[in-house]
């Protein structure tokens, strides 16, 4: 999809901007609670986007805008929640946006001035972005443990839902954002609230009991008949992503919770108004790097 250049940023290479059919989703796929290392997730991560990122971006795409950045299912914009800092300062800064899927949210950054990489582990994803249009975001295809990116070639790195819920060791992607950033870059970050995982994942009545141990740190995993992932989500504690963070060399400058706004009356998945009034849906972590030191990434415990 994309070439990479050794100066932190990239360049899109040619490419159609058509969308030819993609994939199907598994016929006969079961949902089981059981370990999945960090290649078995990778690979079921690439492939379901790439199977799935037509329907999402047609079930969604309206929602969350083409050029919009929007925070999770609430709602919760940039414009409203300014937690990437001052928006002059975005003017000129050099931005890495993780599991950016059709780059929405690096539009909305470009739009105000700002360099922007979008980075996807999915090709059918990007090229969803090439179908709305990047003329002034990079596009990047990589997995987000693995950046592709010199030392300290990024002011900030920004993250809405994409990448850290997917992957086994999340230490290994938050070690690559803390190299990426430059001293005292920003890092923030949205992802499904971990409350989330204890209650069933339904927007109905039927969601709001406890039905699974909040510490139970299995992951979620959809696999087909030969026992093979096909989906792979990881469940870490709060406590956890703080001392994930705390570990790979990152200060946490602030926890946001959005609450379900009024005017929002959509279901997506568990999340809904209904739900949205009295639990919380998504949570934002707000961090900067500090430099100090701090665990190297192959000591990193993926429990936390």
């Amino acid at each position: 999809m994309t070439h990479h250049e050794t100066t932190g940023r990239a360049t899109p290479a040619p490419a159609d901007t058509h969308l030819p059919p993609a994939g199907h989703e598994p016929d006969d796929t079961t949902a089981v609670r059981r370990v999945a290392d960090a290649p078995e997730s990778a690979r079921a991560s690439r492939h379901w986007w790439d199977r799935n990122a037509d329907d999402y971006q047609q079930e969604h795409g309206r929602f969350l805008g083409d050029d919009r950045f929007v925070w999770g299912p609430e709602g919760l914009s940039e414009d409203e929640a300014g937690l990437l800092g001052d928006p002059a300062g975005l003017r000129g800064a050099r931005v890495l946006e993780l599991g950016a899927g059709a780059a929405q949210c690096a539009r909305w950054l470009a739009a105000r001035g700002a360099r922007p990489v979008a980075l996807d582990v999915s090709h059918r994803q990007l090229q969803h972005a090439l179908r709305i249009g990047a003329e002034n975001v990079d596009l990047v295809e990589a997995d987000a443990g693995r950046l592709p990116f010199v030392d300290g070639g990024f002011d900030l790195v920004c993250s809405s839902y994409g990448a850290l819920p997917f992957v086994a060791d999340p230490r290994t992607v938050l070690h690559e954002v803390h190299r990426v950033l430059r001293p005292g870059g920003r890092l923030v970050f949205s992802l499904t609230h971990p409350i989330r995982w204890a209650l069933p994942d339904e927007p109905g009545p039927e969601g709001l009991s406890v039905a699974a141990s909040y510490f139970d740190r299995t992951p979620y995993v959809e696999q087909d008949e030969q026992g093979r992932a096909v989906y792979v989500e990881h469940h870490r504690t709060l406590g956890d992503r703080v001392r994930d963070l705390t570990a790979t060399g990152f200060t946490l400058l602030d926890l946001v919770e959005p609450e379900w706004p009024q005017w929002n009356r959509q279901e997506w998945g568990g999340w809904s108004p209904l739900r949205g009034n009295l639990v919380p849906g998504t949570a934002i972590f707000v961090c900067v790097r500090a430099d100090g030191p701090r665990e190297p990434a192959c000591t990193a415990d993926a429990r936390g």
